[in-house]
């Protein structure tokens, strides 16, 4: 299964994106497409416990103006089938799988956040040809410092989030501080725009091996990431506490030629609460 026919009318707004899958090998990927066809596609990689409806509409829809957009529900995630890999590894492994034959692209650009660029990252080192740019956004590297305490960080989070009666990611994504709380709530808000057709959510048996994942991505022997030569935008808040800030500066060290974004006063979610100078930015990398 292929991109769609070139006659359908330009879907430039993820909130109409359709809904759409593709079976590959007896595993069938849940995904949504939108943008104009035609050149290498963004194929989006999304974060811990997220679904097909967890992408900022905002940073979609700006760069799905001028490129093929691509999100997609990892397996054992939302619309997909099966379970979630055990590894970062494997699920690299699935989203090749995925990109190469279940859409027949043979080059991509990557954008991702979280745990997408851990995938992502991995995806890139075992296979350098696919990739021509690639966005980091709210990640670090395998065996980076810290990271394997996200666990913690999460359920603390999550346990604060029922006392008060607030979605998780307003915690776990954002500052609490006025600024960074009206943009939590901000951002959830854009997160209900699609209202059809909305995606399975993410249950807590795939929740666990997520983060069990994401632990042993943080306490395994560091990747070589002198492999990414490809352009590298790489981003994140100031102060994020599931994946720290400084795991950002290591990347860019670590991958030569990279661009740093650090937006200040801002968690996580930096690049969302920070999307009016993002988004263009990520669209003009993404787009030169």
């Amino acid at each position: 299964m292929n991109a769609s026919s070139t006659s359908e009318p330009v879907i430039t707004s993820y909130a109409q994106a359709p809904a759409k899958t593709t079976t590959v090998g007896g595993d069938t990927f849940a995904y949504r497409e939108l943008g104009p066809k035609g050149g290498i596609p963004v194929v989006f990689f999304v974060h811990l416990a997220a679904t097909l409806d967890n992408w900022d509409p905002r940073i979609i829809d700006a760069i799905a103006k001028t490129r093929h957009v691509i999100t997609f529900d990892q397996l054992g995630v939302g619309a997909s089938s099966g379970q979630v890999p055990d590894t970062m590894e494997e699920a690299a492994a699935d989203a090749y799988r995925f990109i190469t034959q279940g859409l027949g692209y043979s080059k991509i650009d990557i954008f991702s956040f979280s745990m997408g660029g851990m995938v992502a990252q991995d995806l890139v080192v075992a296979h350098p040809e696919l990739v021509r740019k690639l966005v980091l956004t709210g990640t670090g590297p395998r065996g980076g410092k810290d990271m394997d305490k996200v666990v913690g960080v999460t359920y603390w989070d999550i346990f604060r989030s029922v006392i008060t009666r607030s979605d998780p990611k307003e915690f776990l994504f954002f500052n609490r501080d006025a600024e960074g709380k009206k943009a939590g709530k901000a951002f959830v808000e854009r997160l209900k725009e699609r209202t059809v057709d909305r995606d399975a959510p993410m249950n807590n048996k795939g929740f666990t091996r997520q983060l069990k994942a994401i632990q042993r991505f943080g306490r395994s022997a560091p990747s070589d990431l002198s492999v990414i030569t490809q352009p590298t935008l790489i981003a994140n808040g100031d102060n994020d506490r599931m994946v720290p800030s400084v795991l950002s500066e290591d990347l860019h060290r670590r991958i030569k030629g990279s661009e740093l974004i650090i937006y200040p006063n801002s968690g996580h979610g930096g690049v969302f609460q920070y999307w009016e100078k993002f988004a263009p930015i990520a669209a003009k990398f993404l787009s030169a």
